[in-house]
C-alpha cells in the first residue's frame, strides 16, 4: 500500500491517497467530533502499489484526526485510517524490489478485505481552529490549511525533509467464499519514518492470487 505524497496531502514514496473521495454527507465539512480536538470524516479513496506504477485497490475509508497542542506551541497531528478496501485487476500492491518479503505477481478483480492504519507528525507556522471546515473531502493537506491555516506546515507533507513523522498500514484480505480461489498472499504492510529525503519505508507481504 504505497501512498505517494501529494504536497501538504501525504507522504512521499507512502500512501498514495488519491483525492477521488468526497466528505461524509451531513457533516458540511466539520467533520464528525469525536472528543477534544477529534475530527472524523468518510472518505471514497484509491491506493498505490508499492512500484508506484498505479492503483490497485478501491478504499471506503473513515478518517480521524487527532490534534494535540504542544508546550512550544506546535502540535501533534495523528491521523487514523480504517475502513475497507475492493481490489483492481494487475499488478498487486507488494510486488515491487523494494519487498524483500514472501508476496506474488498479481492481483484479480473484486477481492475484499479491510485495512487500518496512522500517520502522525507536527504541524508548525499555524494556529489551530477547531471550528474550521474542511471544502468537500477532507485530505491530509486539506485538514492542515483548513484547521492551522495556509502558512502552516506539516513534518509528514512529503515537501518536508524531516525525521518527525512516522506511519503503519496494514490489510487484510480474509479467506472467504467471496475471495475465493484462495489468495497466495493475503496480508500486506506498510510502515516507515521520515517525510522527503529523510523517508525511510519498509514493506511486508501482498495481496496477491498469483
Amino acid at each position: 500500500m504505497r501512498r505517494m505524497v501529494i504536497v501538504c496531502a501525504l507522504l512521499v514514496g507512502a500512501l498514495t491517497l488519491v483525492a477521488s473521495g468526497l466528505a461524509d454527507p451531513g457533516d458540511k465539512g466539520k467533520g464528525k467530533a469525536q472528543g477534544k480536538n477529534k475530527f472524523s470524516f468518510t472518505l471514497t479513496n484509491t491506493d498505490n502499489r508499492c512500484d508506484g506504477s498505479g492503483v490497485w485497490a478501491t478504499l471506503q475509508e473513515k478518517r480521524t484526526y487527532q490534534v494535540h497542542a504542544n508546550a512550544d506551541g506546535t502540535f501533534r497531528l495523528r491521523r487514523v485510517s480504517k475502513g475497507t478496501f475492493t481490489t483492481l485487476p494487475g499488478t498487486s500492491p507488494g510486488n515491487c524490489p523494494a519487498n524483500k518479503s514472501k508476496h506474488g505477481k498479481l492481483i484479480r478483480a473484486g477481492v475484499t478485505g479491510r485495512f487500518g492504519g496512522y500517520l502522525e507528525g507536527t504541524v508548525t507556522g499555524g494556529t489551530f481552529n477547531k471550528n474550521a471546515t474542511c471544502i468537500a473531502a477532507c485530505f491530509t493537506g486539506d485538514f492542515v490549511s483548513t484547521f492551522f491555516g495556509a502558512s502552516a506546515t506539516f513534518t509528514c507533507d512529503g515537501a518536508t525533509n524531516s525525521t518527525d513523522c512516522k506511519f503503519n498500514f496494514n490489510y487484510t484480505a480474509p479467506s472467504r467464499a467471496a475471495n475465493r480461489p484462495r489468495l497466495i498472499v493475503r496480508h500486506w504492510q506498510d510502515r516507515g519514518k521520515g517525510s522527503g529525503t529523510t523517508l525511510k519505508e519498509s514493506f511486508h507481504g501482498d495481496i496477491a492470487s498469483s
